[in-house]
């Protein structure tokens, strides 16, 4: 395993990945680390709001502007349309490389001297490059994962496999955090009763919405990198 890496991933699309990867930054720092951030392929990305991407909410949780430069530095693949980004690469005639993929984590790994923050895209089975997916990332990386879920209709199998997978392939889970989706007929407390039973060796967490727990992920994540 690398030292000093992990990467945040999780059950499917829009459940809190950047929200729980800034307020592990943001922790992390308050604890006297120079934690650093990045996110190797980014869709959503406009370029006349910084800010509100992704990578901007990641300096920001570091103390620092989203300029082009930085955003550039954390995430220097990047696709405008909020899509898959193999759909957005093939849109725009790019073809996405693994391996580049992979030799741009492994850089960003080697120049960072605290805890290095890798944030993925999607889910654990998610496309990312043509003819990978995430978990071939993180299988190439050799880091530990921290597992985010949602509170959904169907979190729970979407959660639970996530894990199968990522147990299959030996990859060390730091816990899995379960951030509350908004409008689920499930709530955030049944959710945590349907997945807990079948994984009660691990650690898991409910985070409740507009909540910081950062610094109990901190906790977590100390103890494993």
């Amino acid at each position: 395993m690398t030292a000093r890496a992990l990467i945040v991933t999780a059950s499917g699309s829009d459940v809190g990945k950047t929200h729980v990867a800034a307020s592990l930054l943001r922790a992390l720092r308050a604890r006297g680390h120079h934690p650093e951030a990045f996110k190797p392929v980014m869709s959503g990305f406009d370029p006349a709001d910084l800010g509100a991407c992704d990578a901007g909410r990641l300096l920001a949780a570091l103390g620092r502007d989203a300029t082009p430069e930085a955003v550039a530095a954390i995430s220097p693949i990047r696709f405008e349309p909020a899509l898959p980004p193999t759909v957005a690469a093939n849109r725009n005639d790019r073809m996405l490389i693994f391996r580049d993929v992979v030799r741009a984590c492994r850089e960003a790994i080697a120049r960072t001297d605290d805890v290095l923050v890798i944030e993925g895209v999607g889910g654990v089975m998610s496309p990312m490059a043509e003819g990978a997916r995430v978990i071939e990332l993180i299988n190439e990386l050799e880091v530990p994962a921290l597992l985010v879920a949602g509170s959904y209709m169907g979190a729970a199998s979407h959660t639970l496999t996530a894990l199968s997978v990522l147990d299959a392939e030996n990859i060390p889970v730091i816990g899995i955090v379960v951030s509350e989706c908004e409008s689920s007929p499930v709530t955030l407390a049944e959710t945590m009763a349907l997945i807990a039973p079948f994984d009660h060796d691990r650690r898991i967490m409910a985070l409740p919405r507009n909540v910081d727990r950062g610094a109990e992920i901190a906790d977590w994540v100390l103890a494993e990198v």
